[in-house]
């Protein structure tokens, strides 16, 4: 009987020690899939920035950044345009303090290339965007995603922090140089961490 209670009672310990096993395994799994998941969405950077009226105009907005898997989309509306097309532009600093918002220096051009439009073979500036449209309120959106800018990535020729978006009165006709004859700048905003 000794034998039968003590065959019972090593059973029982062998028993309840695997389980215990099993049961912290099935945690450090549940814990390595939590923090594998929270790393996924900690890579995703985010900036808001705010449109500020330059030149005695009306013009306001906000524009957001985000990075994920290495590209950065750029999605914002503007108010306070005037009906049609307008140059926007990512200029060289994110400083908006000059009235007509001049303190912001020229376009972005890390890379030393001539004005032109995204992607010309001919070449362009890592801040020329291109244009957007207002509708008849002075509402406009804009919407581009590219691998080639990034956020805080410390890469002179792709970070766009330390820089500005600037809206111009005019429209961006792509070829003259070295600013695409705009016009003034209408709405400044820093893009800073």
């Amino acid at each position: 009987m000794k034998n039968l209670k003590l065959l019972v009672l090593t059973f029982a310990v062998v028993f309840t020690t695997a389980c215990k096993d099993t049961t912290k395994t099935a945690d450090t799994t549940i814990k390595t899939e939590t923090e594998e998941i929270k790393d996924n969405i900690s890579s995703e950077k985010k900036l808001s920035i705010t449109l500020s009226p330059k030149s005695d105009s009306n013009v306001e907005g906000t524009i957001n950044f985000s990075e994920k898997n290495g590209i950065v989309t750029m999605a914002g509306t503007v108010t306070g345009l005037e009906e049609g097309e307008h140059a926007i532009h990512i200029h060289e600093k994110a400083d908006c303090s000059a009235a007509d918002g001049t303190s912001s220096g020229g376009h972005w051009n890390p890379t030393g290339q001539p004005h032109g439009a995204w992607g010309d073979k001919a070449g362009y500036h890592k801040g020329d965007i291109g244009n957007l449209t207002a509708n008849a309120n002075g509402r406009a959106t804009i919407t581009k995603s590219t691998n080639e800018w990034c956020i805080g990535c410390g890469d002179e020729t792709k970070d766009i922090l330390g820089k500005a978006v600037i809206v111009h009165i005019g429209i961006d006709d792509l070829k003259t140089q070295p600013t695409g004859a705009a016009g003034a700048r209408i709405g400044c905003a820093g893009i800073i961490e």
